[in-house]
């Protein structure tokens, strides 16, 4: 009788563990297709408005699987991205809760989703003013870049991502290394709007760094 209770509870607990992940992953998916409508199709305060609605969701995420590196991944990609839109010194306010979420995944796991923590992360030290306004720190960026690359050495975000900041940074020729990697990333079925929208930006940046090469 006890084995047969142990193993209808395996059953159970094993079925209910697959439905669970498989909610999360639609979550996800959702959330990443929202994303990137509200990140590279809306201007002012439609994007504003998304971006809040997607920030509860988000938010929304990380209560429903707190245990899971990827939702807070996200709602820190989201909440970065926010603050992107919403600019100014009234943004700073959700960089540092953007900081707070990534860094709890990497608490967590910092290999997920290729290590996408790192390169958000990056980015977010690399955008933000420095000290006394706010966090923002070339060094910790550079560490956390190439921290990402470890993980995910032809990810097309995390060579983007790089990418861009090698440009601000003036290293033009390792700045094209990186972005032709990301060209080369191609797109991925499962992000494909955001992966189009992320080609046009590679193109255009590599239009840029050649024009500072040549000079």
């Amino acid at each position: 009788m006890y084995k047969i209770t142990l193993a209808l509870y395996l059953v159970f607990t094993s079925a209910f563990t697959v439905s669970a992940y498989a909610d999360e992953s639609q979550d996800l998916v959702a959330i990443q297709q929202k994303w990137a409508i509200a990140n590279y199709e809306l201007k002012d305060d439609a994007q504003i408005d998304a971006f809040t609605k997607l920030s509860e969701q988000s938010a929304l995420f990380v209560k429903n699987y707190p245990n899971l590196a990827q939702t807070h991944i996200w709602n820190g990609i989201v909440l970065a991205s926010f603050a992107g839109a919403k600019g100014g010194l009234g943004a700073l306010g959700l960089a540092k809760e953007a900081k707070t979420s990534l860094e709890q995944a990497l608490s967590i796991d910092g290999t997920a989703l290729g290590g996408s923590a790192y390169a958000s992360l990056a980015t977010l030290y690399s955008k933000v003013p420095g000290w006394p306004i706010g966090f923002g720190d070339d060094d910790k960026a550079e560490k956390l870049f190439k921290q990402a690359l470890a993980f995910n050495l032809e990810g097309i975000d995390t060579n983007y991502l790089y990418g861009e900041y090698l440009y601000d940074e003036g290293d033009y020729k390792e700045a094209k290394a990186r972005l032709l990697v990301a060209q080369a990333a191609g797109i991925r079925d499962t992000r494909a709007k955001a992966d189009e929208y992320r080609q046009q930006a590679i193109s255009q940046l590599l239009a840029k760094v050649n024009k500072k090469l040549k000079r």
